[in-house]
């Protein structure tokens, strides 16, 4: 007979008798109050601006994800203006509650105090879970639901009571508004069910309920996809022929111990992963991670795409280690958990340096904005509207009149749309993702001042142009908007109609 990771019959007291959530608790806490004290540091992320701006024309869809992250955002800006402190704090919440119900796995599946701190100290201290607090993002709240489910999954399998599959499949539901690549996970779900000893939950009505509530919270999105002749299938295919073709899906295999996952605690998934394949009752988790991590590499699916399929991993590892740790003698046992918690500490300093705004200035800062591309691209958002209206201010008054602002990406667009008021600025032109379904003004503006276009790109599809400014940053920090779009024009209308332009000039982002 196999052995099991938690006897059926461990009672509740003596779970709670070695009980790490107090620790778990505090480590949250610590992570809670490192995001509040540094979010606010530098300014928005491109990417944020994009929900920013959606977040101000809801819909059961948008073209570049699910509605959730959207309202959710509405609801920030609603309680706390444009701040972002207070429009990050979502993404910090739900960070913390996924290292929490990381060390609740590790208890459910019969780890103390030592498994329990060490699954969630081993998830707060990993890049992109970190990464995941930093801004507001729909894989901040995606992450979160892949760590419910495995949670639910382990609350099922240990139970046996399949009333759990309802949880999940709420989750899943959830999962389903928030990011499109939750379908791997569920392709994991499902092979795992079949290949585990778990198929016998496909005879239950519970199972097939479970997806029918998946189903009916998607439904709402699906029928405007369906309005929408799918046209988020076409956004994703793009943008995956754009990673591929700039080589962002290689290393996929490297990113699993760089930024998936603390390098320290390599140790600790894998054992958790053997731990789940040679154990009867948990081997579904085992096919919820390798089912998922096969379709992305054979796609060539970028490597932090699998990030939330570790605490799983490390709730089972700590709990296989913490069995292991305590058969050796008291210097052993000192000697293995110092070394590996002093890694654990000095790769989790180095990642919070690399990706935590933890210094307004100096050589923390140079580091940070040096090797993070994202920091990067936090910068100049505000000086580049303060550019754009005194490039308005210097028009003639006939044109000020009648002048549009047209941006060649979501960045740009969400940055005019929500600083550009304080300045008076027109709601920006875009012709991107879901700014490009809500159409072009009426009546066309016969000014435009044009960002995000070259010189040639802007002399080919407009009239008249000329140099009127430049895109840049006062702190001298390489970014997109400072090294790819540094001009903005003034021009004439497209050479097209608006019609014919704004179907030609569709773009995906």
């Amino acid at each position: 007979m196999q052995s099991e990771v938690a006897p059926a019959s461990t009672k509740p007291a003596e779970l709670m008798s070695r009980s790490g959530l107090p620790i778990v608790f505090c480590i949250a806490a610590a992570v809670l109050l490192a995001h509040l004290a540094t979010n606010g540091r530098y300014g928005f992320h491109r990417d944020e601006f994009q929900f920013l701006s959606d977040a101000r024309h809801l819909d059961w869809g948008f073209v570049a994800y699910p509605p959730l992250t959207p309202f959710l955002q509405r609801i920030g800006l609603d309680l706390f203006g444009l701040s972002l402190v207070g429009l990050r704090l979502f993404s910090v919440l739900a960070q913390t509650l996924a290292l929490v119900v990381t060390g609740l796995m590790a208890r459910v599946l019969g780890g103390g105090r030592l498994a329990q701190s060490t699954a969630a100290l081993a998830v707060a201290l990993s890049p992109l879970p970190l990464f995941e607090g930093t801004e507001f993002q729909y894989s901040s709240f995606d992450y979160l639901w892949w760590v419910l489910i495995a949670y639910f999954t382990i609350r099922l399998l240990k139970s046996e009571n399949p009333r759990w599959w309802l949880a999940i499949g709420a989750v899943v539901g959830l999962g389903l508004q928030t990011k499109y690549s939750i379908v791997f996970y569920i392709a994991g779900i499902l092979g795992g069910v079949v290949l585990s000893r778990a198929r016998k939950f496909l005879l239950s009505g519970w199972f097939w309920g479970g997806i029918a509530v998946a189903l009916l919270i998607f439904l709402p999105n699906f029928l405007w996809q369906v309005r929408h002749h799918f046209i988020s299938y076409d956004f994703l295919h793009s943008i995956h022929v754009r990673d591929v073709g700039e080589g962002r899906g290689e290393g996929f295999v490297k990113d699993q111990f760089w930024i998936c996952v603390n390098t320290s605690a390599a140790p600790l998934w894998l054992a958790g992963l053997i731990a789940l394949l040679i154990n009867a009752r948990y081997r579904m988790l085992a096919w919820m991670y390798l089912i998922p991590l096969t379709i992305f590499a054979f796609a060539k699916g970028r490597g932090y795409y699998m990030a939330a399929a570790y605490p799983m991993l490390l709730a089972m590892g700590a709990v296989a280690a913490e069995r292991w740790v305590a058969m050796l003698p008291t210097w052993g046992r000192r000697a293995v958990t110092g070394v590996f918690f002093m890694g654990l500490a000095l790769n989790g300093a180095f990642v919070c340096a690399l990706i935590l705004p933890l210094a307004p200035s100096g050589p923390l800062r140079d580091f940070a904005l040096k090797n993070n591309g994202d920091l990067r691209e936090e910068i100049g958002w505000d000086e580049m509207v303060k550019t754009v209206a005194g490039i308005r201010d210097a028009l003639p008054a006939e044109q000020q009149g009648s002048v549009g602002v047209l941006v060649g990406n979501y960045g740009e667009q969400g940055a005019i749309e929500m600083l550009g008021p304080a300045y008076h600025l027109p709601v920006p032109i875009s012709m991107t993702n879901s700014a490009w379904l809500r159409g072009y003004p009426e009546p066309t503006p016969t000014t435009l001042i044009v960002i995000g276009f070259s010189s040639k790109g802007a002399e080919r599809a407009f009239t008249g142009c000329r140099l009127a400014g430049h895109n840049g940053n006062s702190a001298g920090v390489k970014n997109e908007e400072s090294q790819s779009h540094p001009d903005i024009f003034v021009c004439g209308p497209p050479k097209l109609p608006w019609p014919e332009f704004w179907k030609e000039y569709q773009s995906f982002g």
